[in-house]
């Protein structure tokens, strides 16, 4: 009895398969925070199903048993802050790049600690009959908004093996229609509705997406002078004859020493016009909306305003001052050089931006390039925050240590 259920448990339906592979991986952190590469070894087991007919859609699921690189000794990484994608690739019978996506599922990782990453999951629809294989390729992790970028650095043996067997699908062309889930470069998409090209040359366009520019910061404080660069995109929506814009800093965070009561952070930035118009536009984000735990980042938010055209031809749009507003101080942070990030075709508007003076709806203009009022009459980049336990701000991900001067007896 025993002999012929174990038979009988032979010739059910094929199980799920999970294999591990380890392959050697380079990762290149974030951009602008002065980390060299990493060179580590990647642990990755692949579940599937071992048989399949053509036309079914199967599940996949990428584990990660190690990932290539640690988290770098400079900030503990919260719960819940790191979120993994990548790319399988299938081959043999049918060939495709399936999209695998993890969740923002993490425990804490001190610094230095190991990175714990979530299972990525996708989806693959059969072809063609045959075997088809499945290699893990490239991923990136994304943690507080920074992307760390790893590929294989030698040739990766298969992880598993899926016998396809003919059904009722599709003629078995050999191409495949892997689902479609996120770009695991794009690891932040623009704003809502944010879908056209850079420039604003479009016809009947209404939005315009910028390109991601890297600027080269000095913040200056009464603690001292620091350095960084943060990747910026201006994105546009057209309103009549104005824009809405919307700027985002793809790897920007300031991580604060003291606990922070909520309502008591607010950036801002100054976006340069050029070309065909002149001065800036004011845009900024809102206050923290909930208190920022000691020794947690500060996230900035998306940063918001309206851009009156003062001038119809060609003008361009470019990241200028940043401050961030902060328990009554304020940092102010100067671009050593900008660059273009949006283009767009304008028209005149009465009381434009051209010229200086004022645009409606938070647009601020100056044809100085310096600093619009935010309100704060204290000036002092963090000065509270500083003198308390100094400050550490990582813009483009680049840590910045405020440590205070001697203390005064």
């Amino acid at each position: 009895m025993l002999t012929g259920a174990a038979v009988l448990l032979g010739v059910t339906a094929a199980p799920a398969q999970a294999a591990e592979v380890a392959y050697a991986t380079k990762c290149v952190p974030p951009s602008g925070i002065g980390l060299p590469d990493v060179n580590g070894t990647t642990k990755v087991e692949i579940s599937a199903p071992a048989t399949a007919k053509v036309g079914d859609t199967v599940d996949v699921v990428w584990k990660f048993t190690q990932a290539a690189s640690k988290n770098p000794d400079i900030i503990d990484l919260p719960a819940n802050s790191v979120q993994p994608s990548g790319t399988l690739k299938a081959a043999g019978a049918q060939s495709a790049d399936i999209a695998m996506q993890g969740t923002r599922q993490n425990p804490a990782i001190p610094k230095g600690g190991a990175m714990t990453l979530s299972d990525m999951k996708g989806t693959l629809k059969l072809t063609a009959a045959g075997q088809v294989t499945l290699t893990p390729d490239a991923y990136v992790v994304n943690a507080l908004s920074t992307d760390t970028r790893c590929a294989p650095t030698e040739a990766v043996q298969p992880a598993a093996t899926i016998t396809v067997t003919a059904g009722s699908g599709s003629s078995g062309s050999g191409s495949s229609s892997p689902s479609t889930s996120p770009d695991p470069s794009q690891s932040r998409s623009p704003s809502p509705g944010v879908t056209a090209s850079a420039s604003g040359t479009g016809g009947g366009a209404t939005a315009f997406t910028g390109k991601v520019v890297d600027i080269p910061y000095t913040c200056q404080s009464p603690i001292g002078v620091k350095k960084a660069t943060s990747p910026i995109q201006i994105n546009a929506r057209k309103n009549n004859g104005s824009y809405d814009l919307t700027v985002q800093f793809k790897k920007s965070v300031m991580d604060s020493p003291i606990a922070i009561p909520a309502g008591k952070v607010k950036p801002i930035l100054q976006v340069v016009l050029g070309g065909a118009d002149k001065g800036s536009v004011r845009v900024e984000g809102p206050l923290n909306s909930t208190p920022i735990p000691q020794n947690s980042p500060i996230r900035i938010p998306d940063l918001t305003g309206v851009y009156k055209p003062g001038a119809t031809g060609e003008s361009t749009l470019s990241p200028g001052v940043l401050t961030v507003e902060a328990m009554g101080t304020t940092t102010t942070c100067t671009p050593d050089s900008t660059a273009v990030s949006l283009t767009l075709n304008t028209a005149e508007q009465a009381s434009g931006a051209s010229g200086g003076g004022s645009s409606s709806s938070g647009g601020s203009a100056s044809t100085s390039g310096g600093l619009a009022e935010t309100g704060s009459g204290d000036h002092g980049a963090l000065k509270a925050l500083g003198l308390v336990a100094g400050t550490a701000i990582l813009l483009g991900g680049a840590v910045f240590t405020f440590m205070p001067g001697r203390r005064a007896d």
